[in-house]
This record gives structure tokens, C-alpha cells and sequence, in this order.
């Protein structure tokens, strides 16, 4: 009888501890959905002091386990999560713009996407490979705050990036979802991209080498996929 009993409790045990281990190797995935955008920013020697580009879309995905916070306000400790995403976007999808928002110039995109060498390199990439809470936010609707390390390729030349996010979890009736936001400045010749020298009908333009990259990235939960314990 006492081993009948010793037997059950270790099999009791060894299903515990599978459980245990199971759960903490459950991912969640996210998903890039619409609302997201990309925007560069940079300096020119005429029409404004600032000029930009944006992409309405970001491609992607994140898997993210345990220790991330997948929904608002969720207890966390701060330090290395386990998480991995990519995500891309289409060169061709950049517009240059007026400060108002409004489309500045087809001849503009152009000498982008030349610049950018798009016949050869459709896509910009980003592959994350480090995240690591920094913060808890104060309120409930406030952003998570998380240093990320990844590797950042444009036209054919990767670079490892770190840079401050920001991650909002939310969640509603019909979708659980992140909204992703950061920004970082480069210089293009680290990616030997020249900067802009050309004559327009507007005159000689020239850019300045450092750009800013403002994003935004929209992410919704994959159904099917299994929240970490928390």
C-alpha cells in the first residue's frame, strides 16, 4: 500500500513539474495589423529645415513568454523577457511629404528609392534579439518601458541598433493587442547610403547624413496562441 502511494505521489510530482516547464515555455504571438507607420526625418539645405518620408505599414510579427506584460497594468519584474519578432517594410511604400502631411514630390520618391536601392533591396528589416524591461508603468494606461537590442538592415547593410520602446498592452472585447512606439537616429553612410545631392526644379537639395526613425507599430494577439502565466 505505501508503495502504491509513494508510486502515485511521484507521478503526481512529474506531472506537476511538466506543467510547470510547459507553462513557461508557452509564447504568445502578435501579429502586424493595420494602424502602424514609419516615418524618417531629416535635414535639407532648402524648401524646409526638416524633411520626412513615411510608410502607412509595417509587416511582422512578435512572440513574446514569460515575464512580458500582455495586458494593462499587469505586475511585472523589471529585467531580460523572452521575446523575438521582425519585422519590414516596403521601400516603395515611403512617400516623401509637406510638414502638413500632405505628398510633397513623385520625383522626391524617386531619388529616395534610388538612394535606398530598392531594385535590388525591396525591404527594410529589423530583427529584435534582446528585450529587457526597464520599467513598470505608473498607471494603468501608461506604456511599459523596455530597452531593445536588434539588427537593422536598409539597402542590403545591417547594423545592431539599441533603442528605448514603448509598450502598451490593451485589450477589448474583440482583440488583445500592442501598440509599439520608439524612435532612433542613424547616420545613412552606416548603411552606405549617400545622403541626397541633386538639382529639382526647386533648386540644388542636399541632406544632412543623420535621420531620425519615428515608428509606431501595431500588433494584434494570433488567435490560437496561449498568454504566459503570469
Amino acid at each position: 500500500m505505501k508503495i502504491r502511494t509513494v508510486i502515485a505521489a511521484n507521478i503526481s510530482l512529474l506531472l506537476l513539474a511538466t506543467a510547470s516547464l510547459q507553462a513557461a515555455d508557452q509564447t504568445t504571438t502578435y501579429i502586424a495589423r493595420p494602424g502602424s507607420k514609419m516615418r524618417i526625418e531629416g535635414t535639407a539645405n532648402i524648401i524646409h529645415p526638416t524633411w520626412a518620408i513615411e510608410s502607412p505599414t509595417i509587416g511582422g510579427m512578435l512572440e513574446v513568454g514569460a515575464g512580458f506584460p500582455t495586458e494593462p497594468g499587469q505586475a511585472v519584474t523589471p529585467g531580460k523577457v523572452k521575446a523575438s519578432g521582425k519585422s519590414f517594410i516596403n521601400v516603395r511604400s515611403l512617400k516623401s511629404i509637406e510638414p502638413d502631411g500632405k505628398p510633397y514630390s513623385d520625383r522626391m520618391d524617386e531619388v529616395t528609392y534610388e538612394h535606398l536601392k530598392e531594385a535590388e533591396f525591396h525591404m527594410i528589416n529589423y530583427k529584435l534579439t534582446e528585450l529587457v524591461l526597464k520599467e513598470a508603468p505608473k498607471t494603468k494606461d501608461a506604456p511599459y518601458v523596455f530597452d531593445s537590442t536588434g539588427e537593422l538592415t536598409i539597402a542590403g547593410t545591417t547594423k545592431t541598433i539599441k533603442m528605448p520602446v514603448n509598450i502598451l498592452p490593451v485589450v477589448d472585447t474583440n482583440k488583445n493587442m500592442l501598440v509599439i512606439t520608439g524612435n532612433i537616429k542613424v547616420k545613412m553612410t552606416d548603411f552606405k547610403v549617400a545622403p541626397v545631392d541633386i538639382n529639382l526644379v526647386v533648386g540644388h537639395i542636399t541632406t544632412g547624413d543623420e535621420v531620425n526613425l519615428v515608428f509606431k507599430w501595431v500588433l494584434w494577439q494570433k488567435k490560437g496562441t496561449v498568454a504566459p502565466a503570469k
